[in-house]
């Protein structure tokens, strides 16, 4: 699964990855959780186009958007089929950008945060799915987001058996083009590199660069 990432790209380099041009005022976020805004690329009627969107997919037939606090990962193997997820997987694709995300693994009884990234730091692109529902009462409308996960790769089985779905660069057109399914697999592409972090990103309302630092084994004892 994936219940929290970061990213703390600069727009500039987002704006490359993605070969778009966006004026949307983005600012560094450590500790991404469930039910927050976070930025999202999806085809819009021009083109490409970075929004932000509800992170918790709320289907367009639901009667509150609760539902969406139970909907922020959607399993690729089946999400075609779901009636929470088929007609986004059909029609509304979309990559949310990340440089990192969190597993938690218990170690002795005590659940470890373990923190994952590209070998090099880069940003990179989950793949999602998209939905519009109608707040009839408030006369408002929401449009929120899931990450597809997978099975996990051999660097992250170890911490956790699923994983968020990484795309490659070059298959983000045809996922926001059409529904390949054969693109929805464990990453198979530059290395990911994994390392344990403080505690301290266990609490969603701490969003701060000590949410990234590395956890040290003297630091361990303390925590």
């Amino acid at each position: 699964m994936c219940g929290r990432y970061s990213i703390t790209t600069p727009l500039e380099a987002l704006t490359e990855l993605f070969d778009i041009e966006s004026g949307l005022n983005l600012r560094p976020r450590y500790n991404v959780a469930p039910t927050q805004d976070v930025p999202v690329l999806r085809l819009g009627e021009t083109g490409r186009e970075l929004v932000t969107m509800y992170w918790g997919l709320v289907p367009f037939w639901a009667k509150d958007k609760s539902i969406g606090a139970k909907m922020i990962n959607a399993r690729s193997e089946t999400a075609a089929q779901k009636p929470s997820f088929r007609q986004a997987f059909a029609k509304r694709r979309c990559l949310i950008p990340a440089d990192g995300f969190y597993e938690w693994k218990t170690e002795a009884k005590v659940k470890q945060p373990w923190r994952i990234t590209m070998a090099d730091g880069a940003p990179f692109a989950f793949a999602g799915l998209w939905e519009t529902w109608n707040d009839k009462d408030a006369g408002e409308t929401l449009v929120s987001c899931s990450i597809l996960t997978t099975e996990a790769n051999d660097t992250l089985r170890p911490i956790h058996h699923r994983m968020p779905v990484i795309l490659p660069r070059e298959a983000h057109a045809r996922w926001l083009a059409e529904p390949a399914q054969d693109l929805l697999k464990p990453w198979d592409g530059p290395a990911l590199v994994t390392g344990k972090v403080s505690r301290h990103v266990n609490n969603a309302r701490n969003d701060d660069p000590e949410c990234l630092e590395p956890l040290v084994p003297e630091q361990a004892s303390f925590l």
